[in-house]
């Protein structure tokens, strides 16, 4: 129980540091592109939207480590949305912040019912914008899952003038799709 309610304590923290972050962010001249509810509505237009918290023990977190390849350990804390059109799901969304390069982005990353990605958007870009990359360019993640091509040195094409972008981008699905595959249940590497 202590556990729980230190973990809740946790992840009330870190809500209010990345909202302040976000609001510090949009002062400093970040662009903010859509809002948390803008993006929703583009990733499940007419669908029914619930909101999700999840609280992961550690060896969930020491799994979606190791099955999205990154150094460090997510949180114990996770949010998600799902998106249910006549009873069905078609598809959850997860909101990922982190540093580009010195500054934060935040994107959205849609999973679909099968457990590839359906869209990734920007929500936020505090580095030049010269550093984003192009429209067209996240939609080669459409229907990519969790594997090995999911890499820029396998199926995702880098971006010149924007390899930062396009590494943190990648991470950021990678660490997506590996929450979603531990949240689901499904977390064989």
């Amino acid at each position: 129980m202590e556990r729980l309610a230190r973990v809740r304590f946790l992840g009330s923290v870190r809500f209010v540091v990345a909202a302040v972050g976000l609001l510090a962010a949009a002062a400093a001249g970040a662009r903010v592109f859509l809002t948390r509810e803008e993006a929703l509505r583009l990733a499940f237009p007419g669908a029914a939207v619930e909101r999700h918290t999840a609280y992961l023990t550690e060896a969930q977190q020491k799994a979606a480590q190791k099955l999205s390849g990154d150094a460090e350990p997510p949180s114990a804390l996770a949010s998600y949305d799902t998106g249910t059109k006549e009873g069905r799901l078609v598809g959850t969304a997860y909101f990922d912040t982190h540093t580009v390069r010195t500054m934060p982005e935040t994107i959205m990353v849609v999973v679909d019912p099968s457990g590839a990605i359906a869209r990734i958007e920007v929500l936020s870009f505090s580095e030049p914008e010269e550093y984003l990359p192009k429209a067209h360019w996240y939609e080669q993640f459409q229907g990519k899952p969790l594997d090995d091509e999911l890499s820029m040195k396998r199926g995702i094409r880098a971006v010149t003038g924007a390899t930062l972008t396009a590494r943190a981008t990648t991470d950021a699905a990678r660490r997506v799709l590996a929450l979603h595959r531990v949240l689901q249940g499904d977390a064989k590497p």
